[in-house]
């Protein structure tokens, strides 16, 4: 009897816990509600790197469903830059070229209480990588370039989930 009441009043306190399915979950102070989310910053020499990684975390945001986007009046901001970009080969075909390469995305974020003006969640080194493969049929300019946007497609998705999960449930 004494075992029941004690799991009774066990299940009661844990009803209030703040537990949330992961992804759903929000720890951001309640007067957030609205985030600007301004166009990273590209420190590498690869173009269109941070459109495809602002696009991403945008999307993500929305995706969440609790917050406005908007760049006015916004009590919290992300602010990022893509701080690092690299290719090395990871495979070779049978001539001994390289025919399939491993790419590595760094990105400095912060999201910022703009109310209080005080950093809530940073990471100056959140680092993403990827493969990709080139096809049997050789190598050409078109061919890098659709294969190396897919690929920074795929990192984005990826640094966008990673990125919007961290602020809305690590603290």
């Amino acid at each position: 009897m004494l075992a029941a009441l004690a799991i009774l009043a066990m299940a009661g306190s844990a009803s209030g816990c703040g537990y949330a399915l992961a992804g759903r979950g929000s720890y951001l102070p309640s007067y957030i509600k609205t985030v600007s989310i301004p166009p990273l910053e590209n420190r590498t020499n690869v173009s269109r790197l941070e459109t495809i990684f602002t696009d991403r975390i945008r999307a993500e945001f929305i995706g969440r469903g609790k917050y406005k986007l908007d760049e006015t009046g916004a009590q919290a901001m992300v602010k990022g830059e893509v701080i690092g970009f690299s290719l090395q080969t990871a495979g070779l075909n049978a001539q001994q070229l390289s025919s399939r390469y491993l790419v590595t995305v760094v990105l400095k974020v912060s999201f910022i209480d703009l109310t209080k003006n005080e950093v809530l969640w940073s990471n100056d080194a959140l680092t993403f990588r990827d493969e990709y493969q080139f096809a049997a049929g050789g190598i050409n300019q078109a061919v890098l370039l659709d294969e190396y946007r897919s690929t920074a497609e795929r990192i984005a998705t990826d640094a966008s989930r990673t990125i919007v999960t961290a602020i809305l449930e690590a603290f």
